[in-house]
């Protein structure tokens, strides 16, 4: 058999004897052994944390702890303006997702660069921006106070912008992924029928890019759940008022430090829960 023959596509190669191809499966099961001990010791730098979180944490009085006022104070606050901030981060991401997988326009790289910027930037000069923007005295915060009586820092609302500032970035790159993998056929089809945009996105476009779109929500609410530094900067941290979980936290690992574990452990909850809902879309992306 020539050279040409062996390689021609459609032709099964053929095995040499004596040489016996290995099987994928073996390939993928093996682990060099130089690489085996710095894997070992990423997954006890980043595990044994979390198991020290939960061995010390007080669990015959975690029951009591949780319904102190104070606990279930920030528990409440924090729920309420993750779950304000995650659909206000819906209402305008989706169509900010949608803009940037869908419309070509001139600068749409460096629009995609601002729109992630807040996964990069520390949460404080978020905070710090939030404030010369939003603030008294800011670019636009001033012209509300004025015109419409409204002030947002150190207010709940305050919490909640904050929160949805940095957690949008999630929304929108989870929803611009889906929409980039969508098969634009179904649209046009239906364009084709006589459907008009609005229907078209509402009927076809949305149901395709649901399971990004609920990916997308769970994280961002997860990020606003979490969030410390632009809330406490821009927001304060008042009792009932701005005093989130993160806040919370912080200020109980000064004076008790079991009810900072207690609200840790709680804030650990519901983030192994998140990631476990959404461990197909990590494990199983192309």
């Amino acid at each position: 058999m020539t050279t040409t023959e062996r390689i021609r596509p459609g032709k099964p190669r053929r095995s040499f004897p004596g040489r016996p191809s290995p099987s994928p499966g073996r390939l993928s099961g093996r682990l060099p052994w130089m690489l085996l001990l710095p894997a070992l010791l990423g997954l006890a730098f980043l595990v044994l944390p979390l198991a020290g979180l939960l061995i010390r944490a007080p669990w015959p009085t975690l029951p009591q702890r949780l319904a102190e006022p104070h606990v279930l104070e920030a528990l409440r606050l924090s729920l309420v303006c993750a779950t304000v901030a995650t659909a206000a981060c819906l209402l305008l991401g989706v169509p900010l997702a949608w803009l940037l997988a869908r419309v070509e326009f001139p600068g749409r790289r460096l629009v995609r660069a601002l729109v992630t910027v807040p996964l990069v930037l520390p949460p404080v000069v978020g905070g710090v921006a939030l404030l010369l923007v939003l603030g008294r005295r800011g670019l636009i915060g001033q012209w509300l106070e004025t015109t419409f009586g409204v002030t947002l820092p150190f207010t709940t609302a305050g919490v909640i912008v904050a929160e949805a500032f940095v957690a949008m970035p999630f929304l929108v790159i989870s929803v611009e992924g889906a929409l980039r993998g969508a098969d634009r056929r179904f649209e046009e089809a239906a364009a084709t029928l006589g459907a008009s945009r609005w229907t078209v996105f509402r009927r076809v476009t949305l149901p395709m890019i649901a399971p990004g779109v609920v990916a997308g929500a769970v994280l961002c609410w997860a990020r606003a759940l979490g969030e410390f530094g632009a809330t406490i900067t821009f927001a304060g941290n008042f009792p009932g008022t701005t005093r989130t979980m993160p806040l919370a936290v912080y200020l109980a690992l000064e004076t008790e430090p079991e009810a900072a574990i207690v609200l840790s452990v709680v804030l650990l909850a519901v983030s192994v829960v998140i990631l476990a809902s959404l461990r197909d879309r990590w494990v199983s992306a192309p």
